[in-house]
């Protein structure tokens, strides 16, 4: 579900003061989050508090993990991860309501800034790329890890890249420290990480792009105010903040 009429953030904060004016205290939710919308959510999180009142828990993670919380019992408001996950939680019913769409986003590459820059053009310079890397820095059991794999699986050098890969997250750190020469991750991962610097994503042909959602959980005890901040997130101005994350509002 896409956002429908544009609003402004003032209009929606607005309505938001006036309806926590209106309640005896500030509520306290649980916001489980993906790691591609980490450096979103730290950004947007405190504003929405200093506007509202409510206090937001971030509790970050991959989302398969995320998932595996949410179906062990532990309890959250909101669930922010990709929308496949939040439309099996729906059919489960650990979900309720739409799924409501919120960013997407792509695999890419970085190196430590300052370093010569390769060509990831096309998949056989990607190829080239990572067989030349003497080690290769990925977030593996991830959505990305997964969609990059699939990407090296159809090139053809799966097995040559598992031999020098390290599996970290933000991937970028090991690239930084040195440790490796090319860090592949979302890109919202990558350019979160000071010192290291972006290639681009995978070329159309390698890569998958991941469709991000939110879904009100069944068990959370804040409903309302967990859908003030889906509101929130939704907003013209909070979408823009999303897009300078390296990810595609909508």
């Amino acid at each position: 579900m896409r956002p429908s009429a544009a609003v402004t953030i003032g209009s929606i904060l607005g309505g938001l003061m006036v309806s926590l004016s209106g309640s005896a205290s500030a509520a306290e939710m649980t916001v489980f989050c993906t790691q591609a919308l980490r450096t979103s959510l730290l950004d947007l999180a405190p504003r929405f508090e200093t506007a509202t009142g409510h206090k937001v828990n971030l509790v970050v993670a991959p989302s398969g993990q995320l998932v595996k919380k949410v179906q062990a019992g532990e309890i959250a408001d909101l669930l922010i991860a990709n929308a496949d996950n939040i439309e099996a939680l729906i059919r489960d019913r650990k979900v309720t309501g739409d799924r409501i769409d919120i960013a997407r986003a792509q695999v890419g590459l970085s190196i430590k800034a300052g370093q010569p820059r390769p060509d990831i053009s096309t998949p056989e310079a990607v190829r080239k790329a990572l067989l030349d890397a003497k080690a290769i820095s990925y977030s593996a059991g991830g959505l990305s890890g997964n969609n990059f794999e699939f990407a090296m699986n159809k090139l053809g050098i799966l097995d040559e890249v598992k031999k020098k890969a390290k599996n970290a997250s933000p991937a970028a750190r090991l690239v930084v420290s040195g440790e490796a020469d090319i860090a592949v991750q979302q890109i919202s991962e990558l350019v979160a990480v000071e010192g290291s610097e972006l290639l681009g994503p995978l070329p159309a042909e390698l890569d998958q792009v991941t469709q991000f959602s939110m879904g009100l959980l069944s068990e959370g005890k804040q409903k309302d105010a967990a859908r003030a901040l889906i509101d929130y997130l939704r907003s013209p101005e909070a979408q823009a903040v999303i897009k300078t994350k390296g990810l595609t509002p909508g």
